[in-house]
């Protein structure tokens, strides 16, 4: 059967009636020259000669002789019980005034964005693990249920059962003591900071930023580059001595506050661990300074020799760390849906920036999402995907040890979707990088995620969204172009 278009012609536009013209040769021509337009093609159905007189103005009687008339001549037909539809495809036969258009503009490429390059490194969820038939079981069910009063709730921080269903899950795997009065959903990780740093930020507040880090954070905050501090990220994670020092000088400078933006499960991009003491040391600093933490956690879930630390949140004690994280980042990254946990003192605008900005999540996601949480298929979706990453990664760690000689080491293997690979001293990493990807493998390097340090050579590989049977193969590839980059 010929599927028809989807007609627009529930309101026809009007256009100006000629003087002396009639009504019934207005009616005509404002349809005709829609056909001719092709602004009415094939197939799309035209409203009723009832709901168009009323609509425009006129008697059914006229519409209806100016149907007959475009019935003749073969721009419509009529068909018992099916309407009124478009016959004639003769879009641009005899342009019209009204159908006359510029010429377009050539449409500049989009450039990459970070999550389609994050899919091609392997440094993203793989959707291929993600269980349709289930996902559809939830929605299915929460479009049945969904009720015309809960269409209407206007609750700024999301659907209260998904915050229950959250706040159960942090309290078991993440260690957060918290209710769902403290979490405010969002879209993911980005918008929790965009919402967070708009509360917080004004002309006094300084940002203190992991580096290497999160790949154009400083434009995401929004505070001028003046009062961002880059931060080095040592062993244990974020450097409290330069902090420390940086925070000094910014208070010199008239800072009153300051944000600090952290990855304390698995460091963006390095793979560290932040160790407890350097957590309570944070914490401390924190509250000293008058600095709020911003807490990532990101790939939380993805931890493979054992189980992650608590979160930072959850030894927050003085009420200075949000939390945030994503389902963006486990599930599929066009789900939109992730959450921040805040301090009761910050709550209130947080929900209400988020109302004003009109970012919002669908409601029926949301539902779907509670309830998948509360069936058990999150749970069994992570396990399953943790086992598949996990092979991934000792698929590519085993394929560069059998078969790179160039002297390297590996670290940030333990979690996550990527790992980093150290390189010699003398090696040209852009160079690598550069090389790579005119094969089609496709790496970064560490360099692009640096803000003021310079950072050894090294490439951020990522694992989890590559095939398993394409992994030796691009492993074998990045071998070979590093031991031919050392030789040099």
């Amino acid at each position: 059967m010929r599927r028809r278009h989807i007609s627009q012609s529930l309101e026809l536009p009007l256009a100006d009636r000629h003087e002396k013209e009639t009504r019934q040769a207005w009616v005509y021509r404002c349809v005709r020259e829609r056909i001719l337009a092709g602004e009415l093609r094939r197939g799309d159905r035209l409203p009723s000669t009832r709901t168009l007189a009323e609509r425009w103005g006129v008697s059914r009687g006229i519409v209806e002789l100016a149907f007959e008339q475009l019935t003749l001549e073969g721009y419509v037909v009529s068909r018992v019980g099916a309407g009124t539809e478009v016959l004639a495809d003769l879009a641009g036969a005899a342009p019209t005034t009204h159908a006359r258009r510029e010429a377009p503009a050539a449409i500049e490429p989009l450039p990459e964005n970070a999550a389609s390059l994050a899919l091609k490194t392997g440094r993203s969820v793989d959707t291929a693990l993600f269980s349709l038939p289930a996902w559809r079981r939830h929605m299915n069910r929460a479009l049945r249920t969904v009720t015309a009063a809960q269409l209407a709730d206007t609750d700024p921080r999301g659907y209260a059962p998904l915050r229950e269903s959250i706040a159960r899950y942090v309290r078991v795997t993440r260690g957060i003591a918290c209710e769902a009065s403290d979490i405010v959903v969002t879209t993911g990780i980005r918008h929790a900071i965009d919402l967070i740093t708009q509360v917080l930020a004004d002309a006094t507040t300084w940002c203190y930023l992991e580096d290497p880090g999160y790949k154009n954070l400083s434009a995401l905050i929004g505070v001028p580059a003046s009062r961002c501090v880059s931060v080095p990220v040592d062993d244990e994670g974020f450097a409290l001595a330069a902090a420390a020092h940086a925070a000094g000088a910014a208070r010199r400078a008239g800072a009153t506050s300051g944000i600090a933006y952290v990855t304390p499960a698995h460091q963006a991009p390095l793979g560290t661990t932040m160790s407890i003491n350097r957590r309570m040391q944070l914490l401390e600093w924190a509250a000293r300074h008058d600095v709020w933490i911003v807490e990532d956690d990101y790939d939380s879930e993805f931890s493979y020799g054992s189980a992650p630390l608590p979160a930072l949140k959850a030894i927050d004690a003085q009420a200075r760390v949000i939390h945030c994280s994503s389902f963006n980042k486990s599930l599929f990254p066009s789900l939109r849906i992730g959450y921040l946990i805040a301090p009761p003192a910050l709550l209130a605008r947080i929900a209400l920036l988020r109302s004003a900005s009109g970012r919002a999540n669908s409601l029926v996601e949301q539902m779907a999402l509670a309830s998948y949480i509360d069936a058990g298929d999150f749970a069994r979706h992570l396990r399953a995907s943790r086992s598949v990453y996990l092979r991934r990664r000792n698929l590519l760690l085993d394929t560069l040890r059998a078969t790179m000689t160039a002297p390297c080491r590996i670290t940030g293997e333990h979690a996550g979707f990527h790992c980093v690979l150290w390189l010699p001293a003398h090696v040209d990493e852009a160079a690598l990088v550069a090389a790579l990807r005119e094969r089609d493998v496709y790496v970064e390097g560490l360099a692009e995620f640096a803000r003021a340090r310079a950072m050894p050579p090294a490439l951020v590989l990522g694992y989890a969204a590559l095939d398993d049977a394409r992994l030796p193969a691009i492993a074998t590839q990045i071998a070979a172009a590093v031991n031919a980059a050392a030789a040099r």
